[in-house]
């Protein structure tokens, strides 16, 4: 099983984020997983790096693998475009980039470009295309495409990666997961109870993804009590207690800062895990590779990151 460290650009500026990353391989972290926002999910949060810019360098700094979220529907990014993003990383690190998880987006990181905001079913079907076409060109093929919402020229990698990264879907609900079995190599999604995130599992497994490789980010609040991880969540993560339509369709931090004004601190305990000790943070680790996942990547929404490395190395990791 992989233990990998979440690097969020949404919390912290792309320098610091080359540090955490740096200090999670000396601490024992096995990958790093990364978002790919253009805006927070709050103002609190403050920052928003390009994940592609900050790969690179993010990279030649370490020697384990990563995986990052994508989004292919031709918003921000075109699929050829993403494509050649992907293809030049690979290509000076071969290997390294062992997967993208592709989505539909928020509307929070993809109004900007003034192409609207569809329903999820139109989301979908961007996706499914885009994804399509970027696979076609990260396998070396020259693509011209005439698609509804994307079109191509005789499109082609000319720097290809010799080891195009897996393909795996992100998902949170479960139509979503079991629509992405069939056609993704394998899956991401976030920590929920062990009889959804079972539940989850099952669904991708019986439309198409039976065997294939599992990732889960794990949220949690490390902190040296349970008081402070609690209030160190709400103040950075509280957006978590809302519905996953609610999180696609707003559009601004301020946004989600307002809906999410009435949630208390007390609320934070059911979606974000409180941890202050090694042994709850195992069993954690232990419940959600119960229900099938094999890469967990540990996401500390705390902004606490240096004095979490320092417990991970001296706490968690001599436990397994």
């Amino acid at each position: 099983m992989i233990i990998g460290y979440h690097a969020s650009h949404e919390q912290f500026a792309p320098s610091e984020l080359l540090a955490y990353v740096t200090r999670a391989e000396d601490a024992g972290f096995g990958a790093v997983m990364t978002s790919d926002h253009i805006a927070p999910w709050s103002v609190r949060q403050g920052n928003s790096g390009n994940n592609w810019a900050w790969l690179g360098a993010a990279m030649a700094r370490t020697s384990i693998p990563f995986g990052s979220l994508a989004i292919p529907g031709g918003w921000r990014y075109h699929p050829a475009v993403l494509a050649h993003l992907i293809s030049t990383i690979g290509e000076m690190f071969p290997g390294r980039l062992q997967w993208i998880a592709v989505g539909s987006g928020e509307a929070l990181n993809e109004h900007i470009v003034g192409k609207g905001w569809p329903a999820k079913d139109e989301r979908n079907e961007r996706l499914r295309e885009g994804t399509d076409l970027m696979r076609a060109l990260l396998q070396g093929e020259e693509v011209t495409a005439h698609h509804p919402w994307v079109q191509m020229d005789s499109a082609k990698l000319w720097s290809p990666p010799p080891d195009p990264p897996a393909i795996y879907g992100a998902a949170l609900t479960g139509r979503t997961t079991a629509w992405m079995g069939s056609w993704t190599d394998g899956l991401v999604t976030v920590r929920k109870s062990k009889e959804e995130l079972s539940k989850l599992v099952k669904l991708y497994q019986a439309n198409g993804g039976n065997g294939k490789p599992l990732a889960l980010q794990l949220q949690i609040s490390w902190a040296q009590s349970k008081e402070e991880a609690r209030m160190a969540a709400w103040e950075q993560w509280r957006h978590a207690a809302l519905p996953p339509a609610q999180l696609a369709d707003l559009r601004r931090p301020e946004d989600f800062d307002s809906v999410t004004s009435d949630i208390a601190p007390a609320d934070i305990d059911d979606v974000i895990h409180l941890v202050s000790d090694a042994d709850e943070l195992l069993a954690a680790v232990e419940e959600c590779a119960s229900c099938g996942f094999d890469e967990i990547y540990i996401h500390n929404v705390s902004r606490d990151q240096i004095g979490f490395m320092n417990f991970m190395k001296r706490d968690f990791f001599r436990l397994l």
